[in-house]
């Protein structure tokens, strides 16, 4: 890391810290509230039981760095699930005071107690749900007119693929799931729009090995995203190169008359203008159908521009675990998930199929995309 993004890490580092902590103090508040504990002791177990909570998070992730074993991938599983449920809890709290608020200006009657029990029921109910959510992908079918669309491509099938986040937690049986279901929608091409990895090191060679399974004639194509910068570039193409993905590094192929852009994310510290990138590639033509793989669902203005048909995108997740999907949606505007067709240009945010950081969809659902051309 250069010591210019150092300040911006830390100050990065210290409002995540702050939001963790004021959502476990939000949970430890209404828990007193809602089971009126008034034990000095119990009160200071519980407060202890947050914190180290809070603290085993940070450490698994560092010991999941340091020490790649069973344990250290179990210790994080736990402890990022925990962010995912904590997350939920404070929703249900949240909505459990606005009934409380509501009863007092109605005059309704409530019980306090049992109102917390349901709140803590749901969330572990819910959060379950959101790990059930995970492994159990959908598929999600659209159809895409292009304009000039050539005769080789009419009828043809495309699989898009992101955010798989293979690591700690998903690691080559996941892989495997997911290129089995990709196979069995037979596609004749494959896009991978970034965050193939998780941003952790190993044996990313043996967790994506599954990919040499995909059966796709007219090959598999791959950008990177945000994750594999954290990662390292050198560590993800040595591994990609063990298997058959075509890595498009600010680099296009033209596949049966169609032109595919990959745009490469920007390492961290640096920004890119994909207007300009797309416009100086070699044979790029303006006037032919073209479809861009690039991992964030923004520069729409710019594609537009360059003459783009169709982007593929990925990286909000829909926002993964409820409700950060109206945050997503207030970074990204409406792009930031779904399917939008504005003249000539059209383009699709997928959910992608893996996680980050908690084990947990909930609210959305993880989806293995086939495109379908008209």
């Amino acid at each position: 890391m250069s010591q210019g993004l150092y300040p911006i890490f830390i100050i990065i580092l210290a409002v995540l810290l702050a939001i963790v902590f004021a959502g476990h103090y939000f949970i430890y508040y209404s828990a007193i509230r809602f089971f009126g504990i008034t034990s000095f002791k119990i009160k200071a177990v519980i407060a202890v039981f947050f914190l180290a909570i809070i603290i085993s998070f940070f450490s698994s992730s560092f010991l999941a760095r340091l020490s790649k074993n069973f344990i250290t991938r179990a210790f994080y599983f736990l402890s990022s699930l925990w962010l995912g449920i904590a997350l939920t809890l404070v929703t249900a709290f949240m909505v459990s005071w606005i009934l409380v608020l509501l009863s007092k200006t109605l005059g309704w009657q409530i019980n306090l107690m049992v109102l917390g029990i349901a709140a803590i029921l749901f969330s572990f109910a819910y959060s379950a749900y959101g790990v059930y959510s995970v492994y159990n992908p959908v598929v999600k079918e659209i159809t895409v007119q292009i304009k000039n669309l050539p005769a080789e491509w009419k009828g043809k099938k495309a699989i898009q693929l992101s955010d798989v986040h293979l690591g700690h937690v998903l690691r080559a049986g996941f892989m495997q799931k997911v290129v089995d279901e990709t196979n069995a929608q037979k596609p004749d091409i494959v896009f991978i729009t970034g965050d193939l990895f998780d941003g952790m090191d190993g044996a990313l060679a043996e967790i994506v090995k599954p990919v040499n399974d995909i059966n796709a004639p007219w090959g598999i194509y791959f950008v990177t995203g945000n994750h594999e910068t954290y990662l390292g570039l050198e560590d993800v193409f040595a591994a990609l190169k063990t298997t058959k993905i075509k890595v498009l590094n600010d680099e296009m192929a033209n596949v049966s008359g169609l032109q595919i852009i990959g745009i490469a994310y920007p390492e961290r510290g640096f920004s890119k203008d994909i207007g300009s990138v797309i416009k100086n590639l070699k044979d790029f033509n303006s006037q032919k159908p073209s479809i861009l793989l690039w991992h964030n669902p923004t520069s729409i203005e710019q594609a537009k521009q360059a003459g783009i048909s169709l982007q593929l995108s990925g990286h909000t997740h829909h926002g993964q675990i409820f409700p950060v999907q109206f945050a997503s949606r207030l970074i990204y505007g409406k792009y930031y998930n779904g399917f939008y067709s504005e003249g000539d240009y059209s383009i699709y945010t997928t959910s992608g199929v893996g996680v980050w950081g908690p084990t947990m969809r909930t609210g959305n659902r993880p989806e293995i995309v086939v495109i379908k051309f008209e």
